[in-house]
């Protein structure tokens, strides 16, 4: 039985869905260690973008703590700040925007920025978008992030930070003005969810080792959709897998937070 923690398992399922040769927008944290991960096996040829301006690093240094970080730079073929990065986004140019978030509804819009029914007085303030916003809007197809937990999927989130499927219909992005197809994966470290093209449901896809649907669903505050075909099991990492994971973040900045139980 290979041993890993919820985020290597987060970090690993996150990697398998970059694709060779395409590109990806990094948020700071998590998504970092994925692409990384993505970089060093099965995508070498992945062309990556961070907020600050850096265009197709190859992050030899190791992990950047934040998107402005000079690792975040090296070996990458263009670095023209932020202005260039979500230009990119706004022409249609970037596949995969790779976010994380607070709380994610059932049509996938995502809260970065408060709790509470006030909010100039609320009872948690959260970092806020950063560069999420214009990702999740613009890029081709986004990929958010987060542990399982129940606080985290609500069926009405405290403010929408980063827009999903809005209400559910199917013309809501249209309607918007924004040009991305919008949410297509939300990895957590128990369940792989995606969204019904229909209903823009969150469609349970697959679960992971050692846990049963019920499990699932217990962690949830709506219910999501089942396929007609039943629920996958999650890809489980090597040894190998989580010896590359964890080279990559060795002092556990991101791997080694704790999941609520």
């Amino acid at each position: 039985m290979v041993d890993y923690n919820p985020y290597e398992m987060i970090v690993f399922t996150s990697s398998k869905l970059l694709e060779d040769e395409t590109t990806v927008f990094i948020g700071t944290g998590l998504p970092m260690i994925a692409a990384l991960h993505a970089q060093k096996t099965h995508a070498p040829n992945i062309i990556l973008l961070f907020e600050s301006g850096p265009l197709g690093p190859i992050m030899e240094l190791g992990l950047p703590i934040s998107v402005g970080d000079t690792k975040a730079g090296i070996k990458s073929c263009v670095m023209k700040g932020l202005c260039m990065a979500f230009e990119l986004t706004q022409r249609g140019f970037i596949d995969y925007g790779f976010i994380g978030g607070a709380e994610i509804d059932q049509y996938g819009n995502v809260n970065a920025t408060m709790v509470g029914d006030d909010y100039f007085h609320p009872k948690v303030r959260f970092p806020g978008s950063g560069g999420a916003g214009a990702m999740a809007a613009n890029c081709e197809r986004t990929i958010i992030i987060m542990p399982l937990e129940k606080r985290r999927f609500s069926k009405k989130i405290h403010f929408v930070t980063n827009i999903g499927y809005g209400d559910g219909s199917t013309d809501y992005r249209k309607r918007a003005g924004v040009l991305g197809k919008g949410p297509w994966r939300v990895v957590t470290h128990m369940a792989l969810f995606g969204f019904d093209e229909t209903t823009k449901k969150m469609i349970l896809l697959e679960v992971a080792p050692g846990y049963k649907v019920d499990d699932v669903l217990a962690k949830l505050d709506f219910e999501p959709l089942i396929p007609r075909d039943g629920v996958k099991q999650m890809a489980m990492p090597t040894p190998e897998d989580v010896k590359i994971i964890k080279e990559i973040d060795p002092e556990g900045l991101f791997l080694k937070r704790k999941v609520e139980k």
